[in-house]
């Protein structure tokens, strides 16, 4: 079963309405619902997934709740010695033990059917976010309850969005009226049948048509065609998840952030990647490049302070390509986007007050032109 990939996943999530529904109309707070809910479906998503034709489903189930196991520990360790006043040799520990299973998955090839589950990566994202935070001095409690639900939150597991905890537990703690669960109700409806139309009409359309077509032809014109093709594909087949995982959020009652706004439109690399996979790009943003940047200018590592944003945009894209994966095409792909951000960085800084920007509409056409070949590189196509 693929969360929110077939009827059979939506026909499962209809046994949760009637309990969601009651518990909205008479304004009853959804928390214990949210986590009950959350285990359940991890063990039916996980449960029912097969790997080589044979049933995995208590191996699977045991990943996760490893992986839970050990992000718990380390997170409550390191909020008990935080406050004993431990400073940065523990914070790299727990960073470092919450990125172990991630890494071994990536690096260990041999370990892949040890600790590897679908969405470990946004997983460990998540957990990294509560490091950072109780690094930070913002959380300074954390309960098991919480914690899980927040970790394996089921809508987003898989694909996301990367929610953040501190905005998670206010949802999770939150009272809800009728009045609001309405509202969220109305909010959640739209964006799973644009999740629909996304996933299930157009995404489909665009493969059978356009992208199944080129993938067969070779040469250059071939290639191209591929290329846009293949971006529009995955913009509607991942915003289309995403749609389903927030519209199911809201259904709950925890509102994630939105990962999609309108990304072709960008009349830059910057303002790109504020509207595709928002929640990615800026975790990387607050958790590596910002403190990578903050680190550089306490430590006056650089006599430019430009530089430091330079290789705070190199480390973060770069980090992006490797949490996609380790083949050749992902590594190339945020290498690729650093470049572009660090291209668009020094010609921002560089325009002096005769030099103007290009006009809107040239912009969006040279950004989306930049982008979709960003898209080629990422589909293996020219690997």
């Amino acid at each position: 079963m693929i969360p929110f990939g077939d009827f059979l996943y939506f026909g499962v999530l209809l046994y949760l309405a009637v309990p969601v529904v009651l518990c909205g109309v008479f304004g009853v707070a959804p928390r214990r619902f949210i986590l009950a809910a959350t285990l359940l479906m991890v063990v039916v998503q996980y449960g029912l997934v097969t790997e080589g034709g044979l049933p995995a489903s208590a191996r699977s189930v045991a990943r996760v709740a490893g992986f839970v196991v050990l992000q718990f520990v380390v997170a409550r360790a390191f909020v008990q010695l935080r406050r004993s006043g431990k400073r940065p040799p523990v914070f790299y520990a727990a960073v470092l033990l919450g990125l172990a299973p991630l890494a071994l998955e990536k690096f260990a090839s041999g370990s892949r059917g040890v600790v590897a589950f679908l969405g470990i990566s946004y997983a460990t994202f998540r957990a990294l976010d509560v490091t950072f935070a109780i690094q930070d001095g913002l959380v300074k409690e954390l309960s098991l309850g919480e914690y899980v639900a927040y970790l394996v939150f089921f809508p987003s597991i898989s694909a996301g969005p990367i929610d953040r905890f501190r905005r998670f537990r206010k949802d999770y703690f939150a009272s809800r009226s009728r009045a609001e669960f309405l509202i969220d109700l109305d909010a959640a409806v739209e964006r799973i049948f644009r999740g629909m139309l996304y996933a299930f009409v157009l995404a489909p359309l665009i493969e059978h048509y356009w992208v199944s077509r080129a993938s067969s032809a070779t040469g250059p014109v071939a290639t191209v065609a591929y290329m846009y093709g293949y971006s529009f594909h995955l913009f509607f087949d991942f915003a289309g998840y995403s749609a389903f995982a927030i519209g199911t959020g809201y259904v709950l009652g925890v509102r994630m952030p939105e990962n999609f706004d309108r990304p072709f439109w960008a009349t830059n690399i910057a303002d790109f990647w504020n509207r595709w996979h928002i929640t990615l790009s800026t975790w990387l943003r607050d958790h590596v490049y910002a403190r990578f940047v903050m680190s550089a200018a306490k430590g006056k590592w650089f006599a430019d302070a430009r530089v430091a944003g330079y290789l705070g945009s190199w480390l973060a894209f770069s980090a992006m390509g490797v949490w996609h994966g380790l083949e050749s095409r992902y590594i190339v792909y945020g290498l690729y986007h650093a470049t572009l951000m660090v291209g668009y960085l020094m010609l921002s800084q560089r325009r002096g007050p005769g030099r103007r920007p290009l006009p809107p509409m040239l912009a969006r056409l040279v950004t989306f032109h930049c982008v979709c070949f960003g898209f080629l590189i990422f589909s293996g196509r020219l690997f």
